[in-house]
């Protein structure tokens, strides 16, 4: 037993040495990308489309899009008229849009 936990041990400290930490998010890129690709629908975290879906903090707490993983699965996938966007954003632009949006709506939408 003692033999299993000592091999445990050493497999854990090989996993953690291959282990890469994920990127720190990039508030000024999401901004960006934001400019980019969402401020034609969603100029000043409004929704041009579907009025009642802003990107303000209280519609992302009742749509539950209020979590990183929620915005960057919705941008990622899309759903109903907004376009999936996957296949043309990088995954870390995609993070980084996700942590704008909530950044911004945490503050408030100029």
């Amino acid at each position: 037993m003692k033999n299993f936990f000592l091999g445990f041990f050493i497999s854990c400290l090989a996993l953690i040495s291959f282990y890469n930490p994920a990127e720190a998010v990039d508030i000024n890129n999401g901004e960006s990308v934001f400019t980019a690709n969402c401020s034609a629908c969603h100029a000043g975290g409004n929704n041009v489309i579907m009025p009642e879906k802003t990107l303000k903090k209280e519609a992302l707490g009742t749509n539950s899009m209020n979590s990183v993983n929620a915005i960057t699965y919705q941008v990622t996938n899309g759903k109903n008229a907004m376009p999936a966007f996957g296949g043309r954003l990088s995954e870390p632009d995609i993070e980084d849009v996700a942590n704008f949006v909530l950044s911004k709506a945490d503050q408030g939408w100029d």
